[in-house]
């Protein structure tokens, strides 16, 4: 893993953050295209192959000739971890900048944002902790652990979905391995670059949900999810538990033919991604660094280049 820098690097970074169904990514194309910028994404299941329908990954045309990095990275069987997307994500903006482009980092994954900008080390890990977790996972299923964890750390737990096992699990392995709140190994509000954030918000994000999952549906998430079980879909610890995969992975067995109730995972999904944008919203909104802009402005651009230039043309005096 890269060392966490001990000084800021003069490096510019343009981070476009926010909940899901915000218009994140064509905000971050705009901005892009208007300065001579390059994507790095920060989307979590966007770095998995073939999780295209269900994560909103732009596609080519979506990209508008813009440069895009870290996108169809892993195979769905790859435990995604932020320690390695740290080194990616440093890499990419180092590499952007070298050729005289402008990073842009766009994503609603908090964790992997912070990976990626902030001074974050990760702390130790122990196997046989986590190999005893696991097995609770595997017996209890991940909504005990969560309430664990929401004794231990109410901050850690507030920030993690309770579906999410592989994460709840990890903080327990840092709680018990350090004596320490996993929230208390989040870092000062700190980039290692001279990045300006922008947040990304709007007060219709739940009707959007609604009908983003329902578009996903009718551009074919469910034959996405099938094509995906011969790769392992099934048994990945992070690309399987993604919303709407985890909810269509239960209603079909191992041919793919559908024996649970499509419906019902449909109004699931709904209802997890909207939780899910309020975790998003509490997490983002503590980061006193964020511009937060209205994503239903019909100006947005304008004004997101007008947050963004004076940090730009600081960088260039």
């Amino acid at each position: 893993m890269n060392p966490v820098r001990s000084e800021r690097s003069a490096i510019p970074v343009v981070a476009v953050v926010g909940p899901t169904a915000g218009g994140k990514s064509d905000l971050a194309v705009a901005v892009a295209r208007a300065i001579g910028g390059e994507i790095v994404n920060a989307d979590s299941m966007q770095f998995y192959v073939g999780m295209d329908v269900g994560t909103a990954k732009p596609s080519l045309a979506e990209q508008g000739g813009v440069p895009h990095h870290l996108l169809d990275i892993w195979p769905v069987t790859q435990l995604a971890a932020a320690a390695q997307y740290q080194e990616l994500a440093r890499a990419a903006v180092e590499e952007i900048a070298g050729r005289g482009s402008l990073p842009v980092l766009v994503g609603g994954s908090g964790l992997y944002v912070r990976a990626a900008l902030d001074r974050l080390e990760f702390p130790a890990q122990s196997p046989e902790i986590r190999a005893a977790l696991y097995a609770e996972l595997d017996d209890l299923g991940p909504a005990v652990l969560h309430h664990r964890l929401a004794a231990l750390d109410p901050a850690a737990a507030a920030a993690i979905l309770p579906s999410n096992g592989r994460r709840i699990a990890r903080a327990l392995e840092v709680i018990e391995l350090t004596g320490q709140p996993f929230s208390a190994t989040m870092p000062s509000f700190d980039s290692v670059y001279r990045t300006v954030f922008v947040g990304l918000d709007r007060a219709d994000l739940d009707e959007r949900v609604e009908l983003r999952v329902h578009r996903m549906m009718d551009a074919g998430l469910l034959d996405e999810v099938r094509g995906l079980l011969p790769a392992g879909l099934r048994g990945s610890p992070t690309a399987g538990k993604a919303l709407g995969y985890q909810q269509l992975l239960a209603c079909l067995d191992d041919a793919g033919d559908v024996i649970g109730d499509l419906d019902a995972a449909v109004l699931d999904t709904i209802v997890s991604t909207r939780r899910f944008v309020r975790r998003q919203r509490r997490w983002f909104r503590r980061d006193p660094r964020v511009t937060w802009l209205d994503a239903a402005a019909p100006d947005l651009v304008d004004r997101t280049l007008v947050a963004v230039t004076p940090t730009l043309e600081s960088c260039t005096r």
